[in-house]
């Protein structure tokens, strides 16, 4: 989410951490969902201390039938690297719901986001990621 190894590491060690003082001091996360909103709130301040990206407008394609043969023929890290192009919350949104499957519902308990805020930013980056599917592995008639 940081864009930067050495900033999610520090993330990381910083939420670790706070996780252990609140339950050194018997007062354990509330729910198994606090490492994830707590990570995310820490990303997102970290983020902001660098450089953002510019928005862009990004081309948005139908659903193609057959997606499934194109993505089929990327590599995980081609994905990676679309999904940590995307703006937040849409990036932290397909990262917890395609890489770490997490459910609508688990999400709008992690991100704080409503289901209909959620849903558009779903729909929107399959449409975006369509049109650069069909741009990074265009489909040949056979």
């Amino acid at each position: 989410m940081t864009g930067d190894e050495a900033k999610a590491a520090d993330v990381f060690q910083d939420t670790v951490r706070e996780a252990a003082f609140q339950s050194a001091n018997n007062e354990p996360p509330g729910d198994r969902y606090w490492f994830f909103r707590e990570a995310r709130w820490r990303c997102l301040a970290a983020s902001e201390q660098g450089m953002m990206p510019e928005p862009v407008d990004f081309e948005r394609h139908e659903l193609n039938s057959r997606a499934k043969e194109q993505i089929g023929s990327l590599t995980i890290e081609q994905l990676g690297i679309w999904i940590s192009g995307a703006p937040e919350p849409q990036r932290t949104v397909l990262a917890l719901f395609y890489l770490a499957e997490f459910s609508v519902r688990e999400l709008t308990t992690i991100t704080t986001l409503k289901v209909a805020e959620i849903a558009r930013l779903l729909g929107t980056a399959r449409m975006e990621f369509q049109s650069w599917l069909n741009a990074t592995v265009p489909l040949h008639d056979e």
